[in-house]
């Protein structure tokens, strides 16, 4: 995930990985219940219950929906496979409020700098709401996740580097806002994911934990 998967990685990124487990399912049997995620064992390792993950999977959170499109896919088992192969069900129109949320909460670490000096002190940030904003709207535009950003690299790179100005910056993020909203209008997504189809694949793998 990360920078490697939106083909904005450098020679210093970092490796994220992302992932999703099964618990047994005779776990939730007891009072004591088993974890929704977990860290590691790697650094910069992260992944989510399966349960967990498809909640926040159709409620349309970015982290985890691109964790699903991520074209960078270290390990599958069968169970993983047909998780990939659901991926389109979690889609819905949701995904512009979560993704704007997501960008807005972006804006919010560079807006104090903005007001305080007139420029953000962290360019980071600015480019992570850029690039979400494109994700999304382009994502609500043809109804399919694409994580790479494409010939757009040097653009948003130079953006982290801090090499536009300020006022073109937010200029790009108003703009991108605006084409996102005007996307929910008239976006392929349907209003709602498909709930009944995750929920069915998520009972079948209980019951083949179960036994």
């Amino acid at each position: 995930m990360g920078s490697r998967a939106f083909g904005l990685a450098t020679e210093a990124s970092d490796t994220d990985r992302r992932g999703v487990y099964v618990a047994p399912t005779p776990l939730f049997w007891g009072f004591d219940k088993p974890p929704p995620h977990v860290e590691g064992p790697a650094e910069e390792q992260f992944s989510w219950e399966l349960e967990r993950f498809c909640e926040l999977a159709l409620r349309g959170n970015p982290n985890i929906l691109e964790c699903l499109h991520s074209p960078l896919v270290e390990h599958a088992d069968a169970t993983g496979r047909e998780l990939l192969a659901l991926r389109e069900a979690f889609l819905s129109r949701r995904v512009h409020k979560t993704y704007a949320g997501y960008a807005e909460d972006q804006r919010k670490k560079f807006m104090a700098d903005v007001r305080a000096h007139g420029a953000p002190r962290r360019w980071k940030p600015v480019m992570h709401a850029l690039r979400l904003l494109m994700c999304g709207r382009d994502l609500l535009r043809t109804g399919s996740l694409v994580l790479d950003v494409g010939d757009l690299r040097e653009p948003l790179l130079a953006v982290r580097r801090g090499e536009l100005p300020w006022a073109e910056a937010e200029a790009w993020l108003d703009r991108l806002a605006e084409e996102a909203r005007e996307a929910a209008r008239t976006s392929p997504l349907p209003e709602e994911p498909d709930r009944a189809r995750v929920e069915d694949f998520l009972i079948r793998v209980r019951r083949a934990s179960a036994g």
